[in-house]
């Protein structure tokens, strides 16, 4: 499995590109935007995408969405619990960056605790983080040890924001535990800032239940 990171939009989301080398095929999580970028690395590894996934409905997770979708006619993942969020993205666009954009795109898979997307030869397995939005997903490769977590966890102890009226602070929480029994050579790889490990992050929070900082 290789890996590729790329820094998009204001908010300065990571999105992956992550491959399966055999066979090019290749999943695309957080298109925040700058679809024009992806795209561009797309062409440049003569990579085969076959699906879109957001690890929630946060707007600077999703932006970039539609024009993938049409430009490679391959369908879009999210956990159902985080639609009513996707669906406010215009609002929440025009409030935080005062930006005008259309409607969401149709989901077309609801994904669920267990099931794996497949990609050549390559899986990720959808592990449920809810708390920073009611319907986070994280996606797990144990061969490959690698962990996509969105905004649930961050370098250096930080986690998602639970100040939304629909977050809840010991749900995020119980998620941060749960990945924190990942083994400690897991590779975390999050939705803002850099990369880290389960191993690293157990030094903040071993227990998932300590004091952390906040992030968006």
């Amino acid at each position: 499995m290789k890996v590729i990171a790329l820094v998009v939009g204001q908010l300065q989301t990571n999105c992956y590109l992550v491959i399966d080398a055999a066979s090019n095929e290749c999943l695309i999580i957080d298109p925040g935007d700058d679809a024009d970028l992806i795209m561009q690395k797309i062409q440049d590894g003569s990579l085969k995408p076959v699906g879109i996934v957001a690890t929630h409905g946060h707007f600077d997770h999703c932006l970039g969405v539609l024009e993938l979708k049409l430009a490679y006619g391959i369908p879009f993942c999210l956990h159902k619990n985080d639609l009513p969020i996707l669906k406010r993205m215009p609002s929440s666009a025009r409030h935080f960056l005062g930006i005008e954009v259309g409607p969401p795109t149709p989901v077309d898979h609801f994904l669920k605790a267990g099931d794996n997307l497949s990609f050549g030869k390559e899986s990720l397995e959808i592990i449920e983080t809810f708390g920073h939005t009611p319907g986070g997903i994280s996606l797990y490769s144990r061969p490959n040890q690698v962990v996509f977590v969105g905004d649930t966890l961050f370098a250096q102890g930080g986690v998602g924001r639970t100040d939304f009226s629909y977050a809840d602070e010991i749900t995020l929480k119980q998620s941060i535990s749960k990945l924190l029994k990942l083994p400690a050579d897991t590779i975390v790889y999050t939705g803002h800032g850099e990369a880290t490990t389960i191993g690293e992050e157990r030094r903040f929070h071993p227990c998932g239940n300590n004091a952390v900082k906040m992030r968006k």
